[in-house]
């Protein structure tokens, strides 16, 4: 089985202009959001082995809550600031070859809405801040998973009919 998971980081804040892009921290929102999403995605029992991260502050934190969670250190990846969804499927695919046959990613928009929305064949439209999309593949090979349509999937977000 391999899975993958997708994580849009939780709300930020932007209540200072003048900060960096990828300083910005969570909003109360996010900081609420973000323990919550991680404690129902640990209750699903699923088998994650890997946790990726963007490096921007609000995707660090959000990494933080779902790695206590899941009990995954958090891997910071600079190329996931921004990363299109060819390149979030493909450092999925990397850890996943290095033996992880489960991988979170946390990471941004506008890559994670375009990939998750590639995987479930178009019925995730949109992946608003601190959503979960589980895709599931029968094979353990990462190079098939990759280039195949998930077996199964699954959708997560605050405020989403469970």
């Amino acid at each position: 089985m391999t899975t993958l998971v997708l994580v849009r980081h939780a709300k930020s804040d932007w209540g200072d202009p003048g900060l960096d892009d990828h300083d910005r921290p969570l909003n109360s929102r996010g900081l609420r959001d973000a323990p919550a999403a991680a404690r129902r995605l640990a209750a699903t029992g699923l088998r994650l082995d890997a946790l990726l991260s963007s490096t921007a502050l609000r995707a660090r934190t959000t990494a933080g809550f779902f790695g206590a969670a899941l009990g995954l250190e958090p891997e910071l990846d600079p190329d996931l600031y921004g990363a299109p969804a060819a390149k979030l499927l493909s450092a999925a695919g990397a850890r996943g070859r290095a033996g992880a046959d489960g991988v979170v990613i946390v990471a941004h928009d506008p890559g994670m809405t375009v990939l998750a929305e590639h995987l479930s064949g178009g019925a995730i439209g949109h992946m608003p801040t601190c959503a979960v999309a589980t895709f599931q593949w029968e094979t353990p090979d990462w190079d098939v998973a990759t280039a195949t349509d998930p077996d199964s999937w699954s959708f997560d977000a605050p405020g989403h009919a469970r």
